[in-house]
């Protein structure tokens, strides 16, 4: 059993930890990172999982970007703790994490992943949707959280305003 609560500023440090254990040691030079940095994880809906013991097991980021100018979240990382994949932890942190979204206000939601891992949750490849380089553009992946949300929507990727 998990308890599942908003990431506080008491979780950065541990939060860390777990992406370099679970991440290449070259994760922050991802083209991603770019939109991330000096900007703060959406409060909220960046969320972590923490057992009986309040061992951190998991946890998820989103972060505001815009899609040709129209407010859009960015999902990741999401990761699980070594010892405690295969529980369906990420499962839970991202389907609890998404349900938070929309009553905060969000239309829509996108990534670059794994298009047959997170089908399951709704996302589905972006065409017109351009990251920042290096990106595989076969890997941006976008859910509708309101009906037709992403209807229209297409162009760079860029940091939030």
């Amino acid at each position: 059993m998990y308890d599942i609560a908003a990431e506080t500023a008491d979780d950065l440090w541990e939060v860390e930890a777990l992406y370099d254990t679970c991440f290449a040691p070259g994760r922050t030079a991802l083209s991603s990172y770019r939109l991330r940095e000096n900007v703060s994880p959406v409060a909220g809906l960046s969320l972590v999982a923490r057992d009986d013991l309040d061992i951190l097991a998991g946890a998820i980021r989103f972060w505001p970007v815009e899609v040709g100018g129209h407010a859009t979240l960015l999902l990741g990382p999401v990761a699980v703790h070594p010892t405690r994949q295969g529980e369906g932890l990420g499962a839970l942190l991202i389907e609890e994490s998404l349900d938070r979204a929309g009553p905060q206000g969000w239309d829509r939601v996108m990534l670059v992943g794994d298009a047959p891992y997170y089908g399951r949750y709704g996302f589905v490849r972006l065409d017109g949707v351009i990251m920042p380089p290096p990106t595989n553009p076969e890997r941006v992946l976008g859910r509708a959280l309101t009906p037709d949300a992403w209807v229209g929507i297409m162009g760079e990727v860029t940091r939030a305003r």
